[in-house]
């Protein structure tokens, strides 16, 4: 007697199960990372076409339209909120990483944009000291040191021409490590279904004012891509936020890198981009130096947690 579609739900959800928090979050960091890639490569492809403010602004409503289920499902009383001013402040704030980076995107070689967004982490971090009064020692500047050496050695500033883009891209990664502080500071309150689900309400409302402005009518084949890139994008964002739930993030963070290699594979393929070796020791050295301080933060984090108790 054949399987049916539910026995062999069920049979793939125990299996799921089965596997250990560290697997299962290795599996859906790897997920995440191909959906970025593929989503980076669409909107280059779009580009050609639309402006980066009508695929922001797509991405974002076909995003939104994607996870409404997960939203509604958990009933709307999840995401009622009493600090809606700071909801919209770290949407615009997105929002402006989101066209900065998407213009990277659409005009700069592909494996340098990501190569540079590795640098998030290290603003984050130096964010945090300034915003949060975290407290970091020697060890951890000179990650954030080193980090800033691994962007210029992609950048290689009086030895090749900087281009806009990769300016842009380093800006996105800067309004977006604010955007993590935003996020640390909801975290508090907030249920992460409501930090996601405003996040894409805002994102949407305002997108849309530039998106009319610079509205062109997007071909039949532009349209599936648009929905691709709604979907690519919020499989990105949930496979990310459920790969860090599983396990702990030093776990599944040297995945994150498996980024660049898609995007690299798939912009020399489609687009000709064949990154140089600078941009790969570049990318090592901030990626290793991001990893560093989130690892420095897990012990640091510990040592905390031991002394309370002790």
């Amino acid at each position: 007697m054949a399987e049916t579609g539910a026995g062999r739900r069920a049979r793939g959800l125990a299996l799921w199960r089965a596997q250990t928090p560290v697997m299962r979050g290795v599996v859906m960091m790897c997920l995440s990372t191909v959906a970025f890639s593929a989503m980076h490569v669409t909107i280059r492809h779009l580009s050609a076409d639309l402006s980066v403010y009508q695929i922001a602004f797509f991405r974002n409503a076909f995003g939104l339209m994607f996870l409404a289920p997960l939203i509604v499902g958990g009933g709307i009383a999840q995401i009622r909120t009493p600090r809606l001013g700071l909801h919209a402040l770290r949407g615009l704030v997105n929002f402006g990483a989101m066209l900065m980076f998407f213009t990277a995107v659409a005009t700069t070689p592909l494996a340098k944009v990501t190569a540079l967004s590795f640098t998030a982490p290290i603003f984050t971090a130096v964010m945090s000291v300034l915003v949060l009064g975290e407290r970091f020692r020697a060890r951890r500047w000179a990650a954030i040191g080193f980090g800033f050496l691994g962007m210029l050695a992609i950048l290689r500033p009086g030895l090749s021409v900087v281009e806009t883009g990769a300016l842009l891209a380093l800006a996105a990664a800067a309004l977006w490590s604010v955007a993590m502080i935003l996020i640390k500071m909801l975290s508090r309150t907030e249920t992460s279904v409501a930090i996601v689900a405003w996040m894409a309400i805002f994102l949407s409302l305002f997108s849309l004012g530039p998106a009319i402005w610079t509205w062109t009518d997007p071909s039949p084949s532009a349209w599936g891509w648009l929905l691709f890139v709604g979907l690519a994008g919020s499989l990105a964002q949930v496979s990310l936020s459920q790969s860090l739930k599983e396990t702990d993030p030093t776990a599944v963070l040297p995945f994150d890198f498996l980024k660049l290699i898609w995007t690299a594979l798939l912009a020399a393929w489609l687009f000709g981009e064949v990154p140089d070796v600078f941009v790969w020791i570049g990318a090592a050295i901030i990626f290793g130096s991001g990893f560093y301080i989130a690892w420095r933060e897990r012990q640091a984090g510990k040592a905390a947690a031991r002394a309370s108790l002790g």
